[in-house]
């Protein structure tokens, strides 16, 4: 049986609000479905690639997710600036455009083929206020202090690096800046999804209390998803 604990190399100075990093354990013995990579008990998911991307604008997605409804409570002022990380072909990223015109939404994606989409539907004339970013698996590449809120739809779960990940976003965050989480109801077996793409209420607030953040509240108006907020409270 092999075990490997995982300590990453950060490659920025270190912060005096760090988190402590729990540690990533490779255990092939383990393995289900996912990587074989488990962070905090939890084995991470294969990530979706772009060729994917058409099951992304499903049209049965407007009823399983509900994604107007899931911006409109996200309670955005016209000029904040929003990351959506792990944006993919911009389903999201749209929506939130047009409740932002005084701002601006940064698409995140690590594919580029993802953030290609999102370009060509710009140039067909729409989300001007929307810029691509090109992330990195350990690192969503956001400037420190930059972002009023961050949106992660279905995509935590798949990230090979969440501690780093989610590092990186917690410091983009201003003071009092919000994250809201999707994720499929890992509590309820009835949710037509693959285990390793859902994840428990409990799991997320674990995860999210390394970096302090506030868990703030659980909207439970989708049919499948939690939809979690957390704050940074300083």
């Amino acid at each position: 049986m092999l075990r490997l604990l995982i300590f990453p190399m950060l490659l920025f100075a270190p912060s005096t609000q760090a988190a402590e990093h729990p540690g990533y354990v490779v255990d092939p013995d383990r393995r289900t479905t996912g990587i074989g990579k488990f962070y905090m008990e939890r084995e991470i998911s294969f990530v979706m690639g772009h060729l994917a991307a058409d099951w992304l604008n499903r049209p049965s997605r407007i009823q399983e997710e509900m994604p107007d409804q899931v911006v409109e409570n996200m309670n955005l002022e016209p000029d904040e600036v929003v990351a959506d990380i792990g944006a993919g072909s911009g389903y999201f990223t749209f929506r939130i455009a047009q409740k932002v015109p005084d701002g601006e939404v940064l698409a995140v994606d690590i594919q580029q083929e993802m953030l290609d989409l999102i370009k060509q539907r710009k140039a067909a004339g729409s989300g001007e206020n929307i810029r691509t970013v090109l992330g990195a698996i350990d690192n969503p590449r956001l400037p420190e202090n930059s972002i009023d809120a961050a949106i992660m739809v279905d995509a935590y779960h798949e990230f090979s690096h969440p501690f780093e990940m989610i590092d990186g976003i917690h410091r983009a965050l201003k003071p009092g800046g919000r994250i809201f989480l999707l994720e499929y109801r890992g509590e309820d077996p009835s949710v037509p999804i693959r285990p390793l793409h859902k994840m428990t209420e409990e799991q997320v607030v674990r995860e999210m209390s390394v970096f302090g953040l506030e868990w703030t509240d659980t909207l439970d108006f989708l049919p499948w998803q939690h939809m979690m907020i957390f704050t940074k409270t300083e």
